[in-house]
């Protein structure tokens, strides 16, 4: 009976994500949210085709279902972000052998052209450690929105243990210069990663 009642949570679950993720793309013509097993990614419009955005919500709707049957806790400790089929994975797993099943279920994602494997393995030390990378994910975000404005949606930060991540797509490199020098100034932010795709302004 408990078996049978965490199917059903399961199914109930991944039926959820699928009508949230159509729920968006049917009402946000111009920002499309790629929802999953972690931050929502936000994509501006005029940096990606709608095309990609579908795609890539596709991508990360099977891969939160991949890491929820796969159990260890995936789902909940590793953050994904995709753009143009290139999947970001971030988060602490308990060991080496999580961090690498990960990364073979990921592949295992029709459309998945490169992965990327940010995983740490480790345990966060406690709640002040979590609280302090919220707070830096937060003040991330408010910077972004004022040093690059609207555009500051094309961007997607999840910080693990002091460490920012940055992933998104821009057209404007100086831009993205101008935010990374900003965020250095987070206190806390021990480390900026930057995997941002910098994509040519179309003619």
């Amino acid at each position: 009976m408990v078996i049978k009642f965490k199917k059903y949570i399961k199914i109930i679950f991944l039926c959820n994500v699928l009508i949230l993720s159509a729920i968006i793309y049917g009402c946000s013509p111009t920002n499309i949210l790629a929802s999953g097993g972690g931050t929502a990614l936000v994509v501006a419009e005029g940096e990606r085709s709608l095309g990609t955005v579908v795609d890539d919500t596709t991508i990360k709707v099977n891969i939160a279902a991949k890491f929820i049957n796969a159990g260890n806790n995936l789902f909940v400790n590793i953050n994904t972000s995709i753009l143009e089929g290139r999947v970001l994975l971030t988060g602490l797993v308990d060991n080496q052998e999580i961090r690498i099943e990960a990364v073979r279920l990921v592949w295992e994602v029709e459309g998945v052209k490169e992965v990327i494997n940010e995983i740490e393995i480790g345990n966060r030390s406690g709640l002040k450690d979590y609280a302090s990378d919220l707070w830096i994910n937060t003040q991330a975000r408010g910077i972004a929105a004022k040093t690059v404005g609207l555009k500051a949606v094309g961007y997607n930060f999840e910080t693990i243990q002091g460490k920012l991540y940055i992933a998104g797509i821009t057209s404007n490199p100086e831009l993205l210069g101008s935010l990374i020098e900003a965020l250095k100034t987070i206190k806390g932010v021990k480390e900026i990663v930057n995997y941002v795709i910098v994509a040519e302004e179309s003619s």
